[in-house]
């Protein structure tokens, strides 16, 4: 028989209550259980040492009988030093993109780069008109000047 150490929601309407039950994996999150091995109340403050209650020895004997715990019963057990602590990662492979979205991704980030490389090299260009007329400004540049002038008036 496949066990499971997880939580049986109990409480009223938004004050939930759960209590740490081993059950077979088979039944209903809340149907029968075999044995009721703690508590964990949501709505105490985090230090409160009532928020998270468990019989140590009792979940040793049923890890030890190979019971797997749920994904928030593993993180108690982990901060209580039962076994090693739960690996919690923001955000799931699940929800990561796909492999087209990546794509496009990689091809945005490589036309911005693209970009840069282009703006820079345009402005290395301009200095070094600039440092091989020694300060002078092109005639190009007066004419754009004179016809902005013009068009102001």
């Amino acid at each position: 028989m496949s066990t499971k150490i997880r939580m049986a929601r109990g409480g009223s309407k938004k004050r939930p209550f759960y209590r740490i039950v081993v059950a077979d994996a088979r039944s209903p999150r809340d149907g029968r259980f075999i044995e009721r091995i703690g508590s964990y109340n949501p709505m105490l403050e985090k230090g409160d040492e009532k928020r998270v209650v468990l019989d140590i020895d009792r979940a040793k004997h049923w890890l030890g009988e190979g019971a797997q715990p749920s994904d928030r019963v593993a993180r108690f057990l982990g901060e209580a030093g039962l076994m090693a602590k739960y690996d919690v990662r923001e955000t799931p492979k699940k929800s990561a993109p796909k492999a087209k979205a990546q794509e496009r991704m990689r091809e945005a980030e490589e036309a911005a780069a693209a970009a840069k490389e282009a703006e820079a090299a345009a402005k290395a260009e301009a200095e070094a008109a600039v440092s091989a007329s020694d300060g002078e400004v092109p005639a190009t540049e007066i004419a754009a000047e004179v016809e902005v002038d013009t068009e102001a008036k």
